[in-house]
């Protein structure tokens, strides 16, 4: 996960003064919908992730870069940890547990509002017993109940030497002490990103990536997991974005009537690329593409 120091332009380890640079890579973890996402975008100041009610709207690791004086933070982003019923559920679960190997900050969120059970003692057997433990979503649990829920997360979640922190992804509560924190716990290390790189995600990725969130607000019930997006055609400002289901039953929901969907979700990704863009969306099908592990992997997931 690690870039090798010694492929970067400037080791950075020593600032001015003599004061050693501190770097290093911040992970996330935890159920799917706990907030991990909203979170990194909080911190970072910038948005890196898609955002969306669905779980395990986050298919891939995300590293977002955030520098500050003497410090460069890594933070990444990884899928909701979840019981697979698909290959790509599969491909989710291990990018997340794969993204705890040489991790210098282990970072597990809990949602303050969802009874702590099975799932995130699962995870939490993973991480290191220094992890820090955010309970998120203070805004809606309410002082009382985020009391309660940090007790049991003391005495259930089995992590001796554990941080906690509660927060709101939300309205930002809490996420300045917190971030303040994990920035104090980086080791000495070089600059791993240039100064001024916020995120290592590919632009063409992220744009499908916004089609995708966009998506997420129009269907229900089991059709977010169906859909999936990629851009197979980019001369700017032209952009040409496949979106893919499993089913023609499926196509005719993202498609809308009269083709309104897709109009609302071009018109509402457009705000958010640089002016002059023009975004061309087509639906496809391609029967059960979750549980083909080729085809998982050419999408990037």
């Amino acid at each position: 996960m690690t870039p090798d120091p010694a492929s970067q332009p400037d080791d950075g380890t020593t600032g001015s003064g003599g004061v050693a640079f501190r770097s290093g890579f911040v992970t996330l973890v935890g159920r799917p919908n706990v907030g991990k996402s909203t979170l990194v975008n909080r911190i970072l100041g910038a948005k890196v992730s898609i955002t969306a009610a669905s779980p395990n709207t986050t298919r891939r690791r995300v590293h977002g870069v955030l520098n500050g004086p003497g410090y460069q933070a890594v933070f990444v982003d990884t899928p909701g940890i979840h019981k697979p019923r698909s290959a790509l559920g599969n491909r989710l679960n291990a990018a997340a547990v794969g993204a705890l190997d040489d991790v210098d900050v282990c970072v597990l969120v809990v949602d303050a509002t969802a009874p702590i059970g099975p799932g995130d003692r699962f995870i939490a057997a993973r991480c290191p017993a220094d992890s820090t433990v955010v309970v998120n979503k203070i805004d809606a649990a309410g002082r009382a109940a985020t009391l309660r829920q940090l007790g049991r997360a003391a005495s259930l979640l089995g992590l001796d030497g554990a941080a906690y922190f509660p927060v709101s992804a939300k309205t930002g509560g809490g996420v300045a002490d917190l971030t303040a924190h994990l920035v104090a716990r980086l080791p000495p290390g070089p600059h791993y990103f240039p100064d001024g790189v916020v995120s290592d995600v590919p632009e063409a990725f992220f744009v499908a990536e916004l089609v995708r969130e966009q998506l997420l607000g129009f269907v229900r019930d089991e059709l977010p997991h169906a859909i999936a997006c990629r851009v197979v055609e980019w001369e700017w400002p032209y952009i040409r974005c496949e979106i893919l289901v499993e089913r023609p039953s499926q196509r005719a929901i993202v498609v809308g009537a009269g083709g309104e969907v897709l109009k609302a979700v071009g018109t509402a990704v457009r705000r958010q690329l640089a002016p002059g863009a023009y975004l061309d969306l087509h639906v496809a099908v391609e029967h059960d593409w979750q549980r083909h592990d080729e085809l998982i992997a050419r999408l990037g997931y």
